[in-house]
């Protein structure tokens, strides 16, 4: 069985073997943690434009252009931050951990 790493079929030396190995899943783990975050960041940025949008078709604004931009800016002041909020979670999604 010389040259033949012990039985092993795929030859060499069986810590080698295994080091390699362990290796590719930390790599294969790291790329789809990776493409989760990103996936995490568009869905939840998709979300922040999906629901703006559908609130803001919700405000009934009437009126002069000035009353229906009141109330449309009205409609903003609650929207806008929790858009932001949404905005930053996908932010830290796409962000690296150190």
């Amino acid at each position: 069985m010389e040259g033949s790493g012990f039985g092993f079929p795929l030859g060499g030396d069986p810590e080698d073997l295994m080091r390699s190995l362990r290796e590719f899943a930390e790599q294969q783990a790291e790329s789809v943690q990776e493409a989760q975050r990103e996936q995490f960041a568009t869905l939840t940025l998709n979300t922040a434009v999906e629901l703006t949008a559908a609130a803001l078709q919700q405000v009934a604004a009437t009126g002069s252009a000035d009353e229906q931009a009141i109330a449309l800016r009205d409609a903003m002041r609650v929207l806008f931050p929790e858009a932001v909020a949404l905005v930053s979670a996908a932010r830290q999604g796409f962000m690296r951990e150190s």
